[in-house]
């Protein structure tokens, strides 16, 4: 009878729970009133006993990645591109001593500049290819461009990301079109739809359907009363039958791929990640991942996904989009949004069993750039220091409270988790949204070539509204972490 009760209990209380839930406004840490300047206090960031950080560079646009040449000098990326569909020039630019800024190369309106890695005389970039498809590029000192792949399947909701060098190939991360396999009204928010409106996820082996097709409305028509119905792995208004098979292929979606360093076609690493955004290998050569995970939006929502850090094997496919952190999200509770219902697998079967993940960070975290430490002066070594760039509630799910915002560490051998850079305050979140002057949108991290100095790349202001992003410009920084 004792049990009767408790049981009782339980499911009473997690029907309260999600009913509050689904009742409470959405609190993300972007959801901003008013859109302040950027200032900058050192004295609002939290580190470490022994620990300091300063600002190294500001008024940057919508900055991703930095690397050091063999002179040790410092490069940022500038993508070029942000979501909210705000489009700029693509820049590769020398930070240099005296705080000035020299252009070394430019690209197309083909952003986001994802990432770059300097590696025996010269540059190798992602370019997201959010128009036009991905690219990887090298780029000598003296800024000539050398396209070394191209076409990669990045005009979705996410796009190419990395890169990593080693043994003589670039290896880099194509992330999905979709959240969750079916194309949807929440693609035409991202605007990708209006301009490509047959681009859909694409396998990277042959995989077979359930055949379970998604309602929606059709966004794609004027009639507002015109619904449609569409199927996983396929353009937008084209339904799927139980049974059918869809062709795998290379390049393709939600995947780890590389080229040799002079370049070539793609061949696959590993598949079944949703946004593999950042790759780094260990100090005993392993390949680690970050993935960002589900969003609670789209015809096939998911809700409670956490982002996670894996340990990369060849071969492996992860789980994407019938598994979440190694878990099946079939008719599970835990991935079940509040008000809707259980969400169905689209695969009939699957490649293999997906593997433990290394580590789950943040639903929502938006956990991406990395970077393992190898010296003892700063500390750590071996742990993986991550950048959480943050939720973007409400377009990805709604939030009680902002998630992410600073950088953590992980000890990859045991999973756990510990902050190392987070803003002052009762309250955790970005410094616009605390009225503060420190991190605002942690992107990637880098440790310089000794390995004694950690620099934070942070994207800037993005405020979140019902309507999307609204990333705003010159309002990116540079931190650098230095153990004392």
């Amino acid at each position: 009878m004792r049990k009767k009760l408790f049981l009782s209990f339980v499911l009473f209380s997690a029907l309260l729970l999600t009913g509050c839930y689904t009742t409470r406004k959405s609190r993300g840490g972007g959801q901003i009133k008013v859109i302040p300047a950027r200032t900058i206090d050192t004295s609002d960031i939290l580190l470490l006993p022994g620990y300091k950080i300063e600002p190294v560079a500001v008024d940057l646009t919508f900055p991703a990645a930095v690397t050091f040449d063999d002179e040790g000098k410092m490069y940022v990326t500038e993508t070029g591109y942000s979501y909210g569909e705000i489009w700029k020039e693509p820049k590769l630019i020398r930070l240099n001593a005296d705080g000035s800024k020299t252009t070394i190369a430019s690209g197309e309106k083909n952003g986001p500049w994802t990432g770059v890695v300097f590696h025996k005389g010269y540059f190798y970039l992602v370019e997201g290819g959010a128009l036009g498809g991905g690219k990887i590029l090298r780029i000598s000192k003296d800024g000539k461009i050398k396209v070394l792949t191209e076409n990669l399947p990045s005009m979705g909701d996410h796009q190419t990301n990395g890169p990593a060098i080693k043994d003589g190939y670039i290896y880099f991360g194509q992330g999905t079109a979709t959240n969750s396999g079916v194309v949807g009204p929440d693609n035409a928010d991202f605007g990708w739809l209006w301009r490509k409106k047959d681009f859909h996820d694409i396998p990277c082996k042959d995989i077979v359907l359930n055949g379970i097709n998604y309602p929606s409305d059709n966004v794609l028509t004027d009639d507002k009363d015109d619904t449609t119905l569409t199927g996983p792995y396929s353009a937008f208004g084209e339904a799927v039958v139980a049974g059918q098979v869809i062709k795998g292929a290379v390049p393709c979606t939600g995947s780890i791929m590389r080229i040799p360093l002079e370049g070539g076609q793609p061949e696959l690493v590993a598949w079944g990640l949703r946004n593999p955004y950042g790759l780094a290998f260990s100090e005993d050569g392993k390949l680690f991942i970050t993935e960002n995970g589900f969003d609670d939006r789209g015809s096939r929502p998911v809700w409670g996904a956490g982002d996670v850090l894996w340990e990369i094997t060849t071969g492996m496919w992860y789980g994407w989009p019938d598994f979440s952190e190694g878990k099946p999200i079939q008719d599970d509770e835990e991935f079940k949004p509040p008000g809707k219902g259980k969400v169905k697998p689209v695969l009939q079967k699957y490649p293999n069993d997906p593997p433990k993940p290394t580590a789950v960070l943040g639903v929502h975290s938006s956990s991406n750039g990395f970077d393992f430490s190898t010296s003892s002066k700063f500390g750590f070594v071996g742990e993986a220091f991550i950048a959480q760039f943050g939720d973007m509630a409400p377009t990805v799910g709604d939030v009680l409270a902002p998630v992410g915002f600073k950088i953590v560490r992980v000890d990859v051998k045991t999973g756990v988790i510990r902050d190392f850079a987070v803003n002052e305050g009762r309250k955790n979140g970005p410094a616009s949204w605390l009225g503060e002057g420190g991190l605002e949108r942690p992107l990637s991290v880098q440790f310089d070539p000794t390995g004694e100095v950690l620099y934070v790349v942070d994207f800037g202001i993005m405020r979140m509204t019902e309507q999307g992003p609204q990333p705003q410009t010159n309002t990116g920084v540079i931190w650098k972490i230095t153990k004392l």
